[in-house]
């Protein structure tokens, strides 16, 4: 069937654009391009920034991008220029794309929302939902797309297509409104409790990403309920290949702003605690000794709502080592070094425990087995 700038989603899931408008052409190719661009720029990226390829902040990145962005971009760009005869080709690389760039993307915002949110009660069903929408939505829009384009009966499956693609477009746009909703939720609340300008700058970043994504997966909606097929598919894969880049340059920073947000014994300096405490407590005047472990089984740092040491250090180290800091003591306990979003931590060697390897995190320091995010 042909296929117009105007047309119903059925006319362009079971054919190529044999319309005549320049522009629309010019227009889905250089959605196309957008889309390669960014996804091909963010892999280097990745590949340059992470010291370690694993973790689910890597591989939700690294699979949103490479096994999303680009053979889904390329699967309608085969399929609405006509680029091969084989129709199961174009429609099995824009389906696998679908799949890992939409959900992909979902699960790269929860790979970090454990920075913010330890609640269980909220990180839990946050999960569960990704999973069920990922069954229940591109399982039957699968079996749709294929029943339209090859079998001989196929009225049925393209008038069940034209429902099926709304109803997915709009339970999708709904899972990415709530991630980024708790995002924006929690955001404000370390706005209100942090008075660090620098961290202040990263956290109106994040909101202001946030809001970016919520406006345009409502613009790919409206576009979506206007019938302008060939213009939402093509223009999709834009569209996530930006929200990735986005969420890549400030997601990372999150480490950063948690881990500052509250007290963290550092180095010991000719016998005086430094950024042992607050800066309106004056360290001079403490006569006990803080800078040992007490005999309490909790660690201050608990109390803490927004920090939890383990998950941050393996956030922080997924990320590549900074460069050593010449002339400057060893942390006893934690680097304050920082790179762009680049960290790692280190045990000072002098109070009897070696460097840290967070290659190996299967024990928490307790002794429990330790699961990240």
């Amino acid at each position: 069937m042909a296929s117009s700038a105007d047309s119903s989603p059925s006319d362009g899931i079971t054919g190529g654009y044999t319309g005549t408008d320049l522009g629309l052409e010019i227009a889905m190719a250089t959605f196309t391009g957008i889309a390669w661009y960014n996804a091909i720029e963010l892999l280097v990226l990745i590949f340059v920034t992470f010291q370690r390829y694993h973790g689910l902040y890597f591989w939700s990145l690294l699979v949103s991008s490479a096994v999303g962005v680009i053979p889904y971009s390329m699967g309608f760009l085969m399929k609405f220029f006509q680029l091969t005869s084989a129709t199961w080709l174009s429609v099995t690389f824009l389906t696998i794309g679908w799949y890992a760039m939409v959900t992909g993307q979902s699960m790269v915002l929860y790979s970090r929302l454990h920075l913010l949110n330890q609640n269980t009660k909220i990180l839990r069903p946050v999960l569960s939902m990704i999973i069920v929408n990922a069954i229940l939505l591109h399982i039957p829009t699968t079996v749709l797309t294929y029943g339209s384009n090859f079998d001989s009966y196929n009225q049925h499956f393209i008038a069940g297509y034209n429902v099926m693609e709304k109803i997915q477009m709009t339970g999708f746009c709904l899972q990415e409104f709530i991630l980024s909703g708790i995002y924006i939720y929690e955001a404000v609340g370390l706005l209100k409790a942090n008075p660090e300008h620098g961290s202040r700058k990263i956290m109106y970043q994040l909101l202001c990403i946030n809001l970016l994504i919520i406006t345009m997966d409502i613009g790919l909606l409206v576009v979506e309920y206007l019938n302008l097929y060939t213009v939402e598919t093509t223009l999709k894969g834009a569209v996530y290949s930006i929200k990735l880049k986005l969420e890549f340059a400030v997601l990372g920073k999150l480490v950063h702003i948690v881990r500052t947000h509250s007290w963290k014994p550092e180095t010991i300096i000719q016998g005086h605690a430094t950024d042992v405490f607050p800066d309106f407590v004056d360290a001079t005047r403490v006569t006990s000794d803080v800078t040992h472990a007490t005999s309490h089984p909790q660690s201050s740092h608990n109390n803490a709502p927004f920090y939890n040491h383990d998950d941050v250090s393996i956030a922080m180290f997924e990320h590549s080592a900074p460069s050593p800091e010449v002339g400057r003591p060893r942390p006893s306990i934690t680097s304050e070094s920082w790179s762009g979003e680049t960290r790692t931590n280190r045990v000072d060697a002098t109070a009897g425990l070696g460097v840290v390897d967070f290659g190996d995190m299967s024990l928490h320091p307790d002794g429990h087995n330790y699961h990240p995010g």
